[in-house]
């Protein structure tokens, strides 16, 4: 099954890429990789989920944008190559979580971008991982993602 439809399957659909916010490109290639810029929780040009895991948002809040994130490098991946399915493999995922000092569960919340590449692309989907905690993030996002991608 083509991850397009996979995402379908899963009642999830790619949006138009978001465009940059400031003075960077979205994503790079370099020989067969990918780089995404880290994405935050954009929806049809607004920012969705704003504010700290442990205070305003709850853990599965920002599992959610977290998955929305990977929504949007995968959308950025796309807009690059024409096709996911021409990925390869996920080979990193970073991601930040926006958390009060307490907060300890980061990698419960990115989770919400790590299951969303598991289960589009299955064992290609596997990667390797940093998931952090951060005193604020850009616009007040709760979350933020970046990728690199290996494509054919």
């Amino acid at each position: 099954m083509s991850a397009e439809a996979k995402l379908k399957e899963l009642g999830l659909t790619l949006t138009q890429a978001p465009s940059p916010v400031a003075q960077y490109v979205p994503a790079k290639q370099v020989g067969n990789l990918i780089y995404v810029s880290g994405q935050v929780p954009f929806r049809n040009g607004k920012l969705e989920y704003m504010g700290k895991v442990g205070a305003e948002r709850t853990p599965e809040e920002g599992k959610k944008a977290a998955e929305l994130c990977a929504l949007n490098a995968l959308a950025v991946v796309k807009s690059l190559i024409g096709s996911l399915d021409k990925v390869e493999e996920i080979v990193q995922v970073r991601g930040f979580v926006n958390c009060t000092p307490e907060f300890t569960n980061h990698p419960e919340v990115i989770n919400g971008a790590s299951d969303l590449f598991v289960n589009v692309f299955g064992e290609k989907g596997r990667h390797v991982r940093a998931a952090l905690g951060a005193p604020s993030l850009p616009r007040g996002a709760t979350t933020e993602v970046e990728i690199i991608v290996r494509v054919k």
